[in-house]
């Protein structure tokens, strides 16, 4: 049996670090598996897919929390109940009432009961009650599970709503939001950024290409190639338009 510990940020600006920690305190053995991923689906990510063709039946895969694994209740539901169907275990750490552990035991607790209490009964019923148990428990772990899933897609839309709103009043309030026309634009994360560029991009010191450092940043297309471009300028002595 194997431990992997997922643990997944969304700009390279977020700490990792974190998630790692939490895993490990709980989980000292466990294999722990780093992404950096931009978007909110759990296709596409290529260390999660990696893993999802790694694990076997009886590993367990541990994360800090639900949003970790999809921030999308339709998609982490159905990556839960596929992993589930495996017999992968799943743990979260924030989350522990949905764990499959908990479930398998509320089924194995039922069915125990039962058979303690219908020793006289037929074989046929026995094994229909048995069978409506575990639908009951499964129906029930479901739903539990979507709103954890659903909790989670929720925050991440409200933040975006706050955002949105946070701009329209400070644009009503006459808060410069944007570029000034004419302005040059100097920009915080540009460092970092272009820091990151340097750093692995095979155009430079790294061995990444560019769609690999752009999914790697998390910087729009353009962006990137701004940076790229201005890096260039700066190592030939070049004023930087």
């Amino acid at each position: 049996m194997q431990t992997y510990g997922y643990c997944r940020i969304s700009t390279p600006r977020q700490n990792i670090e974190r998630q790692v920690r939490n895993i490990l305190a709980a989980y000292p053995d466990a294999h722990i598996v780093r992404e950096v991923y931009t978007g909110t689906k759990y296709q596409g990510r290529a260390e999660l897919d990696k893993l999802l063709r790694t694990v076997q039946a009886g590993d367990r895969i541990v994360f800090d929390s639900v949003s970790r694994m999809s921030r999308s209740a339709d998609e982490g539901c159905q990556l839960y109940a596929d992993l589930y169907a495996r017999n992968i275990d799943l743990f979260f750490l924030k989350e522990p009432h949905i764990n499959t552990e908990t479930y398998r035991q509320t089924i194995q607790r039922q069915i125990n009961a039962q058979l303690q209490t219908g020793s006289a009964a037929t074989d046929n019923f026995v094994s229909s009650v048995i069978s409506a148990l575990n639908q009951y428990t499964a129906d029930l772990a479901a739903e539990q599970i979507r709103l954890a899933f659903a909790q989670a897609q929720k925050e991440v839309d409200d933040l975006h709503q706050r955002t949105r709103e946070g701009m329209l009043t400070a644009k009503l309030n006459g808060k410069q939001i944007g570029q000034v026309a004419g302005r040059k634009l100097i920009i915080k994360k540009a460092a970092p950024c272009k820091e990151l560029i340097a750093r692995y991009s095979k155009d430079f010191d790294g061995t990444l290409s560019d769609a690999e450092c752009i999914k790697l940043i998390g910087i729009a297309r353009n962006t990137y190639y701004k940076y790229k471009r201005e890096l260039r300028e700066q190592s030939a002595g070049l004023p930087t338009l």
